[in-house]
């Protein structure tokens, strides 16, 4: 017998149907606002063009946008991480790193925070109403599956949340596959913004101490990170394999 925490996934697979299929479909409707709003992020991108890329991409022209914004600045900051979890080929840490920048350690990581919470029920929100269709909107059926191990893994949450935790894991793809799933959005949301606490941290941290003039910490701050990401990045692979078998 299954406990509540389990879940399945459509990965590669067909829609699990059960008794509570019309419950789950009900749950859906709530979220269609956010799926409307993920999906206008969407299209703004579409419309903006490469220029999008090479915005995000550019961690000063983002700062400079976001201060030009006044008051509004803390909301504009956050909106920017939403697009960029939604928009998952769009690069995160220039995000997070004006964000440090800006606003310093705690108010940028909070901003990070809010943002994230926001962007993955957005992706959530789409990827329930959508299904596989608002996954392959960003990534290739092979790049899915590269994470279909994710599909037999008994105990599917805690598996995740680790994963999450680890510094350098595809988190955006995670997010969306995520969705693919029976969990709960209230459980995914909670998975996919504390599990991006280390990431954040290490990022709004050396951009603070950078903002403060104080480069050998921010030196230091990013030298440990590089040593945590590839770290992770064998920590990945390894569990990887190790939940596949």
């Amino acid at each position: 017998m299954s406990s509540p925490n389990d879940c399945t996934t459509t990965i590669g697979g067909n829609t699990p149907r059960s008794s509570a299929e019309s419950n789950a479909a009900a749950r859906k409707r709530p979220m269609l606002a956010i799926a409307l709003v993920a999906t206008a992020v969407i299209a703004a991108a579409v419309v903006l063009g490469p220029s999008v890329w090479t915005f995000f991409s550019n961690g000063e022209a983002v700062r400079t946008w976001v201060d030009a914004q006044g008051a509004l600045a803390p909301a504009a900051m956050a909106a920017l991480v939403v697009a960029q979890i939604v928009i998952a080929i769009l690069p995160g840490e220039p995000v997070e790193l004006a964000a440090g920048y800006l606003f310093g350690f705690f108010e940028g990581t909070a901003i990070c925070l809010i943002g994230g919470l926001i962007g993955t029920l957005g992706v959530t929100a789409l990827v329930k109403a959508f299904g596989m269709r608002a996954a392959r909107t960003f990534f290739s059926q092979e790049k899915l599956e590269s994470i279909s191990w994710l599909r037999d893994a008994k105990r599917f949450e805690l598996i995740m949340f680790i994963v999450f935790l680890i510094p350098g894991t595809p988190k955006d793809v995670l997010t969306y596959a995520a969705g693919l799933t029976t969990c709960p959005w209230r459980r995914i949301a909670v998975i996919g913004t504390v599990g991006r606490i280390p990431s954040i941290v290490t990022s709004t941290l050396a951009a603070g101490f950078a903002s403060e003039g104080s480069w050998v910490a921010a030196g230091i701050t990013l030298l440990v990170t590089g040593v945590i990401i590839a770290v992770g990045a064998v920590a990945y692979r390894a569990l990887s394999q190790r939940v596949a078998r």
